[in-house]
């Protein structure tokens, strides 16, 4: 496949992007040319030109014509969300950064004038917890008030919801299935607003939401399905296996145990250190053991002392030993999909893959689908694949809600 970048983490995330477009998300020429003057491995120039990219798009509409060209303004305002939020990506090694801030003021404001103008405006609902608040957004497939089968969709280590629409809100609605995206701790607006990391108890995000939704009319409760993506790979059969009103859940893609995937990354020194529980001499000498240019390590080692609020990196990945489906795996009571990349760079690897291994966990509940290089669709979460991926998804999911599997 062409390489947008020669640093791999930089190409994967271009990619990311570039498979938005289908969606509203990006366009193909504005992400490639970005591409172009990205200087590999530098987080600052990522930065520099997807800000000044997004800035360019906004200034290209003016809200004030929205009644005019209400499409021309809500594609160009989904954009530059689009192009605030990779500004921001890889700015999080620097919490005390004000950027992670203005940027996602930025991105909210141009998201938010921009689902307003769909043809049924998404809506905004904050949801209350136990000692937190969940922000979602419903999009509605129909104006009708008779019930309609639903999808929730949540993102996973580093994802927004917003980003959520791009990769398979759209693609949803566009099928007659309503949609309703949410964030729970250590996701990006909880983070900012709450200050809250990941937790392993994701039924207590999932079932609150469940609780609001299933209250309106338009929603049929008994066909509510659940996608995660990602890291939201493991957080969405986990909440499954406590939450039985769930009809179904698709894992894009399967993780079956969070602390073996990060773990495997590490070099072997740093992996003994670890092992051997050295949080101290582990924590001196983290950085050290990366390699040169090693984006992906030191990106993923940054992201999560931010998105799981730790300061030290043996506390990070010691946060994750909890988050196994070992042992929970076979409470799931509903059909689940488990999807796998050919060429995943964080859930691949050598031995059974982590899809693999949830799916034979879950047992014959589960229906596990490898997407390959053949049909383009082989990276992590099939991004730049995304009509293919919601080809598989959307078709799997409606054969449940209307009793076929």
């Amino acid at each position: 496949m062409l390489q947008l970048s020669p640093d791999k983490s930089f190409d994967f995330e271009l990619l990311r992007a570039l498979g938005q477009a289908r969606y509203s998300g990006s366009d193909i020429a504005e992400i490639l040319e970005a591409a172009s003057k990205i200087e590999p491995g530098n987080f600052e120039s990522w930065y520099q030109v997807f800000y000044n990219l997004a800035e360019l798009v906004r200034l290209s509409v003016n809200p004030e014509e929205s009644t005019h060209y209400p499409i021309s303004v809500r594609d160009g305002m989904f954009r530059a969300s689009t192009y605030y939020r990779l500004a921001d990506f890889f700015l999080h090694g620097q919490k005390a950064d004000s950027r992670i801030t203005t940027l996602w003021a930025s991105q909210t404001e141009c998201f938010d004038l921009a689902i307003s103008l769909l043809p049924i405006p998404g809506e905004r609902i904050i949801v209350q917890a136990n000692g937190f608040e969940i922000p979602t957004i419903f999009y509605r497939a129909t104006a009708s008030a008779s019930s309609r089968p639903t999808i929730l969709m949540g993102n996973g280590y580093d994802g927004s919801q917003e980003e959520l629409l791009h990769m398979s809100g759209l693609a949803a609605l566009e099928r007659n299935f309503h949609v309703i995206t949410y964030e729970g701790p250590g996701h990006p607006t909880v983070l900012r607003t709450q200050g809250l990391g990941f937790i392993t108890e994701w039924e207590k995000v999932v079932s609150p939401v469940l609780d609001h939704y299933i209250q309106l009319p338009e929603i049929d409760a008994t066909k509510i399905g659940l996608i995660g993506y990602s890291f939201g790979g493991f957080l969405a059969p986990r909440a499954a296996a406590f939450e039985p009103r769930l009809a179904a859940v698709m894992c894009v893609d399967g993780l079956f145990d969070v602390y073996e995937s990060f773990a495997k990354m590490l070099p072997k020194p740093a992996k003994d250190l670890i092992d051997a529980h050295q949080k101290s001499e582990f924590d001196a000498n983290i950085f050290k053991y990366l390699p040169p240019g090693g984006t992906k390590m030191r990106w993923g080692l940054e992201q999560g002392l931010w998105s799981f609020q730790v300061a030290s990196g043996y506390d990070l990945f010691d946060r994750t030993r909890s988050m196994t489906m070992e042992g929970v795996a076979g409470q799931i009571a509903c059909p689940v999909l488990v999807c796998e990349a050919e060429e995943d760079h964080f859930f691949g690897g050598e031995g059974l893959s982590q899809p693999r291994r949830l799916a034979n966990a879950i047992g014959p509940r589960a229906t596990y689908v490898k997407f390959t290089a053949k049909e383009a669709a082989s990276a992590h979460c099939h991004v730049g694949a995304s009509v293919r991926l919601n080809q598989v998804v959307m078709n799997w999911f409606q054969d449940v809600v209307d009793g076929v599997k």
